[in-house]
């Protein structure tokens, strides 16, 4: 086995994905010249649905890569979906455990192993009701300013019409869309790749909250720029934090003369 993975668990998702996805989806992609051939590469992309993993992942290897990405520990627990994730070198996300730091230290190592790696940076599928990017966590930052690995914004539409995610908000477009699988007819997945983002400003400051904000803050709205390119409207000026909306519903909750602490 190489680094992680075998070429073999590889090849073996390419022949039984690769012919699938083609038949299920049609597709609109733009910008695989933007997504470098080697070395380590972070792919940070806005989340719509959860089945746009695999639309995403279809749209990186016909530019030249595997996509490796973090997956939920609990997915490796799965018999034969444990042997396939191990074996084409995904990793394990252990979360509220002991275990948490693994997933940073064996995503670092890929990197620099020069893997293409796969992140959210919004953390979840978009709680944002016209399905637009939210603010942005700063691991995909602090990972890329770390290792030196090129970030590419890349931005995706049409996965919320095959599979709506709807444990969000149920207003605006997002509460339009009716629950369940909808393959037929079938759907387009349009995905746009741009350029490496430019982050030698970064080099030499301290990594902190502020530096990791600032650099976050420029991958989301590239993604946000890009999504705005594949809708054909203009993305908002200020992303939607889900954490402030929540905040600011449990204060208009609170009993009045309550303090919060």
């Amino acid at each position: 086995m190489s680094r992680g993975y075998s070429p073999a668990w590889r090849k073996f998702t390419i022949v039984i994905l690769r012919p699938l996805l083609y038949a299920l989806l049609k597709r609109e992609w733009r910008g695989r010249d933007n997504v470098p051939r080697e070395g380590g590469l972070i792919i940070a992309a806005n989340h719509i649905s959860e089945s746009d993993p695999l639309a995403l992942a279809h749209f990186v290897y016909e530019s030249g890569r595997y996509p490796v990405y973090l997956a939920k520990s609990t997915l490796f627990e799965v018999r034969f979906l444990r042997n396939v994730l191990r074996g084409t070198g995904q990793i394990p996300v252990y979360r509220d455990s002991a275990d948490a730091a693994l997933a940073l230290r064996d995503a670092e190592t890929a990197l620099l192993a020069g893997e293409c790696l796969m992140f959210y940076p919004e953390g979840s599928c978009t709680r944002d009701p016209e399905l637009w990017p939210m603010t942005g966590q700063t691991g995909v930052a602090r990972m890329a300013l770390t290792t030196g690995a090129k970030v590419v914004p890349v931005a995706s539409w049409g996965a919320h019409e095959l599979l709506p995610y709807k444990k969000g908000e149920q207003r605006g477009l997002a509460g339009t869309l009716k629950k369940g699988f909808h393959p037929f007819p079938r759907k387009t997945m349009r995905v746009i790749a741009g350029p490496p983002l430019d982050f030698s400003r970064f080099e030499g400051r301290p990594l902190t909250k502020a530096t990791l904000r600032e650099a976050t803050d420029e991958i989301m709205r590239a993604i946000a720029d890009l999504l705005g390119e594949l809708r054909g409207q203009e993305p908002p000026g200020e992303l939607y934090d889900h954490h402030k909306v929540l905040e600011e519903r449990r204060g208009a909750e609170r009993p009045a003369g309550e303090e919060a602490w």
